[in-house]
């Protein structure tokens, strides 16, 4: 059974959403919770024949958003940081955050350690489509100046993992460009094309809109565009519903088809919410982790340890190491 190391304390909206999703969590997968925090809160929120199925580690401090990344390292009383420690000494799979994200990339990457091989580890997210299957994008956010072989590990840990944890067969990997043409791009794009266009599974450039056409699988870009990328997402999406409320209020037209595309609606919802996702994966490092929204609800939280599940009982690790060494040797 695996063991799962919830960070409780991180996130914006206190214990309560994140023990509601652990315990949905806990109703629907096989798995053992360790909750990591001040015990007495926790308890408050755990429902009385749930309090002998999970294990409760005691944590003195919270990592405020305040703090850098480089605090989360000395303060080794932080619910994440004890979250992480429990990956390191092997007494947890994987460890689930909706806290400081900079903190828990850092403690995982320099605590957990990364995979043989890898140079830098990558924070990804999944990217909602037009085909019902989402797209797969990184790096967004761990990584904001990235080398030609850092993009070029970036696809090989990205295809790995909509092959290995999302199980699609045959996976497409693109390399975000200004233009399809290979004239296009940047002096360190052209450099990871060259990289790359050996691997089957690469079909060069793509543009922003082929991240939600379902063209592709796998976006790879550097960290301060991936970060952009998600925000601007975010944003539009944010803005589409508020422009779609707004107007069919001053329409009776509006409001019965509203009635009518209500279904529609309620799809559309689900595809775009991050909720249904849960978290970014944090990849290239020696187990699992994976940061969730700091203002996730219960059902984000259910999702993130439900992504660490499939991340943890996968063979994603192995396959980035063999891979990362192949293309090493080219």
């Amino acid at each position: 059974m695996l063991n799962i190391a919830i960070d409780v304390m991180g996130g914006d909206l206190g214990p309560e959403p994140v023990i509601e999703g652990v315990i949905k969590a806990f109703k629907e997968k096989d798995f053992h919770p360790i909750l990591v925090g001040d015990i007495d809160q926790i308890k408050n929120f755990v429902p009385p024949q749930f309090v002998d199925k999970i294990t409760f580690i005691q944590a003195d401090e919270v990592l405020s958003m305040s703090d850098s990344a480089t605090d989360a390292l000395k303060k080794k009383e932080t619910s994440i940081y004890k979250a992480v420690m429990l990956v390191k000494e092997g007494k947890a799979d994987a460890v689930v955050s909706p806290g400081h994200s900079g903190a828990t990339m850092s403690l995982a990457t320099l605590r957990i350690g990364r995979l043989k091989g890898v140079l830098r580890p990558a924070i990804a997210t999944i990217m909602p489509t037009s085909t019902q299957k989402p797209s797969f994008v990184l790096d967004v956010g761990a990584n904001v100046d990235c080398k030609s072989e850092h993009l070029a590990q970036f696809a090989i840990m990205g295809e790995a993992y909509v092959r290995d944890v999302l199980e699609r067969q045959n996976p497409r990997v693109g390399l975000l460009s200004n233009g399809e043409e290979k004239s296009k791009g940047n002096d360190i794009t052209k450099e990871v094309y060259k990289i790359l266009s050996t691997n089957s599974s690469f079909i060069g450039y793509v543009e922003g809109n082929n991240i939600f056409d379902g063209s592709t699988d796998v976006i790879v870009c550097d960290g301060f565009v991936g970060n952009i990328l998600l925000k601007t997402s975010e944003g539009v999406a944010e803005s589409i519903t508020k422009i779609i409320k707004k107007n069919i209020r001053k329409s009776p037209i509006a409001i019965a088809g509203s009635i009518l595309m209500r279904k529609v609606f309620k799809i559309l919802k689900k595809q775009v919410d991050y909720a249904e996702y849960g978290g970014a994966p944090l990849i290239g490092i020696n187990g699992c982790a994976i940061v969730a929204h700091g203002k996730s609800n219960a059902k984000a939280i259910k999702n993130a340890v439900f992504q660490a599940i499939s991340f943890s009982n996968s063979n994603i690790n192995e396959d980035i190491e063999e891979r990362i060494a192949k293309l090493q040797e080219v």
